[in-house]
């Protein structure tokens, strides 16, 4: 249900989500010393209403920023929602407090307009964006592929929200495969329950009026954390008749990913959820089996025993250094009961 409604909000261009504090304090958290000395951007964000602009204002002095600016599309209303119908649009700045009391007190924030209508993309927010160290934000579902591109024209570091599906795109994959781009620490049970003007599908759990609860969405980040050099602890080891080959592609079927076996150097297909442990110290991400035919990295479709499965990451483990120290004592021994 909540990805139908997901895919009738993309296409209608109605993806504007508004992510809680609670969920932009249990990520950013892992990034704190990324942020010190250093101009943060939320540039898909009404400033006045925004948990972006409440979290790094709030915090402004413990993370230690240099500047905070956050833009607002074409929106002059103190609701919740922009409706994108005023004539200007603005944009804020925020150099810490003045006065003592560790509050971003309204005297303390600078307003400035924009000429035209604060879209990301615009002239006026391009030159914002080369001012910026980290940028932050929840852009449009619709635009992510475009909103990454310019963080990477523009050799920007980021901590941005993005759905899983984003991840089977040919101007998204290749970033991942390269270790240009990766997963963050991501959302309780894999799903964000965003204030949306949309229909209402919160679980009954997680229920607040005016929330949409979205499965599959990650944080997508190219800043370096702990998480992402943290070895998949392996125990399995592989047989053939475990580990099936696919009808079309020389590599085994590892499905879930806690079954991918620690003596296999072969290629394996992994579900997509093996990003949110993927340690690049660890594997290697060759392609990706789709359809075949997305892009130069998508080598064939999954289809196993004539049944076609669902995406899957191809992947190859590496041998680290500390694996070939364990064997060379071996080889050594081996060698000297050899001399007569």
């Amino acid at each position: 249900m909540a990805n139908k409604n997901l895919n009738q909000a993309k296409n209608a261009k109605k993806d504007e989500f508004y992510t809680q504090l609670v969920d932009i304090e249990n990520e950013l958290r892992h990034y704190k010393e990324h942020f010190k000395g250093k101009t943060v951007l939320c540039n898909c964000d009404d400033p006045r209403v925004s948990n972006f602009f409440h979290y790094f204002s709030y915090n402004f002095e413990q993370l230690g920023l240099k500047k905070l600016i956050t833009t607002c599309y074409k929106n002059q209303n103190r609701d919740l929602f922009s409706q994108n119908d005023a004539e200007q649009a603005i944009w804020l700045e925020y150099f810490g407090d003045r006065n003592g009391n560790r509050v971003p007190d309204p005297e303390e924030i600078g307003i400035h307009y924009f000429k035209g209508d604060g879209d990301f993309r615009s002239q006026e927010c391009i030159e914002l964006l080369k001012e910026a160290d980290i940028v932050v934000t929840n852009p449009p579902f619709s635009l992510f592929r475009e909103y990454v591109a310019q963080l990477m024209k523009y050799e920007k570091k980021f901590v941005i929200v993005g759905h899983q599906n984003a991840i089977h795109y040919k101007e998204i994959f290749p970033l991942i495969k390269e270790n240009k781009l990766w997963l963050g620490y991501g959302f309780k049970g894999g799903a964000g329950h965003f204030f949306s003007k949309y229909e209402d599908v919160a679980t009954a759990g997680d229920h607040r009026e005016g929330m949409i609860r979205v499965s599959g969405v990650n944080w997508f980040t190219n800043l370096e954390i702990p998480k992402r050099h943290e070895d998949m602890i392996l125990y399995k080891t592989y047989n053939p008749d475990e580990y099936p080959k696919y009808d079309n592609f020389d590599a085994i079927e590892c499905c879930p990913t806690a079954i991918i076996p620690m003596d296999y150097r072969g290629l394996m297909g992994v579900p997509v959820t093996f990003l949110d442990k993927y340690n690049p110290d660890q594997f290697e991400i060759v392609g990706i089996l789709n359809h075949g035919c997305d892009s130069e990295y998508d080598l064939a479709k999954p289809i196993l025993n004539g049944k076609e499965k669902f995406s899957r990451i191809l992947i190859r483990r590496k041998q680290k250094p500390t694996e070939y120290a364990s064997i060379e004592p071996m080889v050594s021994m081996a060698a000297e009961s050899q001399v007569p």
